[in-house]
């Protein structure tokens, strides 16, 4: 068991050692995982995104050498658990430099039943990734034929027309709360959770704001009826023209009441308005991407992490594109000019990553605020 590799869907073998679960679930009987293969070019922030629902069905490979410098520890949580299909490293830190350390990253994996593989030539990998596109992958390291694996990849799911939200959200509505804060609330928020992050609730919360977390799936009707002064749409893994029952949801919703979303929830409201939305060809995943600001002109460094993006080709008459990728012109804002609704493709939340675009939690405050008037 001291081997391992990851088989790309082209036939690209890499080489590495096993890292994190082997074996030890009924969901990876054979120290196997299955996922689409993306990269992640921060330098810090792993916890973080492991524990990103938005990561759901995809195995991610950290471009940095060294993951796991400064261990692990439950407030830098974004979930209830690690939520990737697999981890691809170069190398683990296995004792990490931190005083608030509870745990290394591969005691971490291992506990959550993660199967992952290190020692890599990560990139390697991430350039064949850059050049060929986002593609499917299954780590191993129970000794099987390439054939056999091959055969067990051909049948993993394809991240285009996969609705992911469903396998992420919250079961049943709940009140978030948070020990820290128990004043009463000047606003009432209905979050729709597609996989959202906690740093989300954090934020609101910290802006005067009780959050009713819903189910991806609630109708119009049960998001209305606890009386919000705002909606706003989390992140979430997955192909958003697949989420369809949220997409007419939102439809429903334009016009009752402000909205503002993130990530999964930008792309849905941009079809709920009447856009459409393409797979990119390796997505944007890490904590430095250049945004600008058209109206201001201010470039903001953000932090990402997608797969989908809106397209900017024959947008309706009534969406405004508020912010620009400066490495690929991608759109990154819109705002109606019909309905008190914002959307961003990026995480102003960040969680990892710079604070540059927590404005936009502060405009959603002033938003509610205005309607309430």
């Amino acid at each position: 068991m001291d081997k391992a590799l990851l088989l790309l869907a082209d036939g690209r073998v890499f080489h590495g050692k096993p890292f994190g679960s082997l074996g030890v679930s009924p969901e990876t009987p054979s120290g196997e995982a299955v996922g689409e293969v993306c990269f992640n070019t921060g330098m810090t922030g792993y916890q973080e995104v492991l524990t990103d629902p938005s990561y759901c069905q995809q195995i991610v490979t950290m471009t940095s050498p060294h993951i796991g410098n400064y261990g692990v520890n439950p407030d830098d949580i974004e979930s209830s658990r690690i939520q990737v299909a697999g981890f691809v490293i170069r190398e683990e830190t296995q004792v990490p430099s931190n005083p608030y350390a509870t745990q290394s990253i591969g005691q971490y994996l291992k506990e959550q039943k993660i199967v992952g593989i290190q020692e890599v030539d990560t990139r390697a990998l991430v350039r064949h990734i850059r050049e060929h596109g986002a593609m499917n992958g299954i780590i191993s390291s129970n000794g099987e034929t390439l054939e056999t694996l091959r055969k067990k990849l051909s049948n993993a799911p394809e991240m285009v027309g996969s609705d992911l939200a469903k396998k992420v959200t919250t079961e049943k509505s709940y009140l978030w709360e948070n020990d820290r804060h128990k004043n009463k609330h000047k606003f009432k928020v209905a979050a729709l959770d597609y996989g959202i992050k906690w740093n989300i609730l954090r934020l609101l919360e910290a802006r005067d704001c009780e959050i009713t977390v819903f189910p991806a799936s609630s109708s119009p009707d049960e998001i209305l009826s606890i009386e919000p002064d705002g909606i706003f749409l989390s992140n979430g893994p997955g192909d958003p023209s697949a989420v369809t029952y949220a997409i007419d949801t939102l439809k429903k919703l334009l016009g009752q009441k402000p909205i503002f979303g993130i990530c999964l929830g930008h792309q849905l409201l941009a079809h709920a308005l009447g856009a459409q939305t393409f797979k990119l060809k390796f997505g944007h995943h890490g904590l430095n991407h250049p945004v600008k600001h058209l109206k201001t002109g201010k470039v903001e460094i953000t932090s990402q992490n997608h797969g989908f993006a809106v397209s900017s080709d024959a947008l309706p008459s009534d969406i405004e594109i508020t912010h620009i990728n400066l490495n690929d012109d991608t759109v990154e804002g819109l705002r109606s000019t019909k309905y008190p609704v914002y959307s961003v493709q990026y995480h102003p939340e960040a969680s990892p990553g710079p604070h540059d675009s927590r404005y936009l939690f502060d405009e959603f405050i002033q938003m509610m605020g205005n309607a309430k008037h």
